[in-house]
């Protein structure tokens, strides 16, 4: 029978990678929704192309515009709008799996209602596990739910480690997760040029295609933070465990180093439909319309530590994981609000880092007791940053 698949964030590079998986096997799966933040004439192509059952927007306007040309291209399509549509098909009790790749905060709720109903999730948003890492964990293993990685470098530590790693990691004789990461377009920029730093530059990553707020969280190493802190809860990992290697070719995409000496990676080409595909298949492989990984023509495979002065955003999230509670949440919303403002040309590259610092140390961290608790850390975060940018502090 085929899976039938809601895909959150069907217009980003994640869910259009999707797509293309599902076109591959159409006796497999299934675009049952589609669901994107405001891109309606890509979604309605969409729509066109996989007559999903149902297709979400954000705003009501949107909606009913998409709504009048599914029906005129006498599409079987419903269209629906808002959060609450997002959860209702995340959780539907017709879906099979959900790819979760809506970018930062607003993909937590219905990532969590599709965990909580016990479904297949395919965890491209890290942001869930940032600001609510301990609240999702409990609900996958209160209701059943089946969590795959997508994030490539979380995929290839799945794929490196036992198959029984849950018993514990220490256990399983692991030593620690060495995560990868490209060091972004800027890794051997002057940090003296990095002052200048257009938002242009900071999105064109050399190895990957990625959406704007991801690319410059790439060049800042706040994406690699944020993915330290994803491989704490998906793995069970202490931080210490957990160790950054910069690896400018994006071919190993992570390894985990066992206590007999033993590295066990995986390695391919910097596509992301490589891991979406191995989510979907699990246990199983299919094909993902990627090119095999030729060696010979790799050449070499270069690695070193990371530059924590070059990339501050780096440590702080080391810090916030240690830290624990709400601080990851608070991290997370300061560097979304950040990063907008940079694309906005209202906030230099290097404040970034000094911005997330500063909201840190302003607004207090506390307890992650409820969803409640999460958000409203979020939500103060947001608004102190808001301000300080509003009041030109870091101009």
């Amino acid at each position: 029978m085929r899976q039938n698949i809601t895909v959150l964030g069907s217009t980003g590079s994640i869910g259009a990678s999707t797509l293309d998986v599902i076109r591959r096997h159409p006796e497999r799966y299934r675009a049952y929704a589609l669901c994107a933040h405001s891109q309606v004439d890509k979604l309605f192509a969409q729509c066109l192309e996989f007559r999903p059952a149902f297709a979400v927007v954000r705003d009501p306007a949107l909606a009913a515009d998409l709504a009048e040309r599914c029906r005129a291209a006498g599409l079987p399509t419903l269209v629906r709008h808002g959060v609450e549509a997002l959860v209702d098909l995340a959780a539907a009790p017709e879906v099979d799996a959900v790819m979760a790749a809506i970018v930062g905060a607003a993909g937590l709720e219905p990532t969590l209602a599709a965990a909580r109903a016990g479904k297949k999730v395919m965890l491209a948003n890290k942001e869930v596990l940032v600001m609510a890492g301990e609240l999702f964990m409990r609900a996958v293993r209160e209701h059943g739910a089946m969590l795959l990685p997508v994030d490539s470098e979380h995929n290839a530590i799945f794929q490196s480690l036992p198959a029984d790693f849950s018993r514990g990691l220490a256990s399983c004789g692991v030593r620690r997760i060495l995560l990868t990461a490209s060091g972004g377009p800027f890794r051997n920029t002057a940090l003296a040029d990095l002052c200048h730093v257009t938002p242009e530059q900071a999105c064109a990553h050399p190895n990957w295609v990625m959406g704007r707020k991801i690319s410059v969280d790439s060049a800042t190493m706040m994406n690699k933070g944020l993915e330290v802190i994803e491989a704490h809860w998906l793995f069970a990992a202490p931080p210490d465990m957990i160790e950054v290697v910069v690896h400018p070719q994006s071919v190993m995409h992570s390894a985990v180093q066992y206590n007999d000496g033993s590295l066990l990676a995986q390695l391919g080409n910097p596509d992301m439909r490589t891991p979406i595909a191995y989510a979907l298949a699990w246990p199983e492989r299919i094909e993902a319309g990627v090119e095999p990984l030729d060696l010979f023509a790799v050449g070499r495979l270069d690695f070193q530590p990371p530059d924590l002065e070059r990339f501050r955003c780096l440590q702080l999230a080391y810090d916030v994981l240690r830290e624990g509670g709400t601080a990851p949440a608070i991290l997370n919303a300061a560097n979304e609000v950040a990063v907008a403002a940079f694309l906005d040309r209202a906030l230099p590259f290097l404040a970034i880092a000094r911005l997330n610092e500063a909201v840190l140390q302003a607004v207090p961290a506390g307890p992650e007791g409820s969803l409640d608790d999460v958000l409203a850390a979020d939500a103060a975060a947001r608004r102190y940053a808001g301000r300080m940018i509003g009041e030109g502090c870091f101009a």
